[in-house]
Formats: structure tokens, C-alpha cells, sequence
């Protein structure tokens, strides 16, 4: 009988989308044992664990309680700021994207082009469809 984390763990790399070759890259395993572990002839260690719950797996950070337990949601839900510092950190890893630039020409509005913004950015969700 397959334990219930090896099923939540399987479960979670389809939540993810990730093929087992793609899960095995992230959790720095072979594909071989990332179905060893799905099949349950090996377990899942503190290590996975602690890994899969630390580090971002695009944009998404994994619940821990959910993964040992069952318990709650599969995802953690992130504050504001943590959204932020994630979009910045991937934006420090892109050289020359639209969004990089973007970012920088927003940081560099004044004040005044601020208000501006936010007023037309009002007026556009005031309109109807």
C-alpha cells in the first residue's frame, strides 16, 4: 500500500503540471526515484519535504502541513509583499523583457505621472464592456 504522502506528492507534481523528468530536475533526484517515491518503494524525506515548501515552483509556494498531513490547502497563500518580491526576483533574472522594461519605466515616474496613472487606471475600470 502506497503511504499517503508518496500520494500527495504525486498529486502535487500534477498539480504543478510537471512531468516526473521536470519534478526530478526541481527536487534534484533522478525521474527513476521520483517514481520510486510515487510508487511507494521509497519515502519521502525530511529533505523533499523541506525543499518542496522553501523554494518557489512557478510562483507557488507548497503548503508543508498539506504535504505530511493532508491538512489545509495544497498552496500557501502569499501576502502582497511576498507577490512582489517574487515578480522582482524573476525580474532581475530576465535581461531585456517587455515586463523589465516596464518595471523600469515605472520606477522612474514622478509623483504627479503616479496620480496620473491611477486616475486613468480608475477610469478604465469604471467602463462599461
Amino acid at each position: 500500500m502506497i503511504p499517503d504522502i508518496n500520494k500527495r506528492f504525486r498529486e502535487l507534481r500534477k498539480m504543478c503540471k510537471k512531468s516526473q523528468e521536470e519534478w526530478a530536475d526541481i527536487m534534484g533526484l533522478s525521474r527513476s526515484g521520483i517514481a520510486d517515491i510515487e510508487a511507494g518503494r521509497r519515502n519521502v524525506t525530511e529533505k523533499h519535504i523541506k525543499l518542496l515548501s522553501i523554494e518557489s515552483i512557478d510562483g507557488k509556494y507548497i503548503n508543508e502541513d498539506w504535504l505530511r498531513t493532508g491538512d489545509g490547502d495544497p498552496f500557501k497563500k502569499l501576502t502582497r509583499n511576498q507577490v512582489i518580491t517574487d515578480f522582482a526576483a524573476d525580474l532581475i533574472k530576465e535581461d531585456d523583457s517587455f515586463k523589465s522594461r516596464l518595471i523600469e519605466a515605472l520606477a522612474k515616474l514622478g509623483d504627479d505621472d503616479w496620480e496620473a496613472l491611477e486616475r486613468l487606471a480608475k477610469k478604465l475600470a469604471n467602463k462599461k464592456d
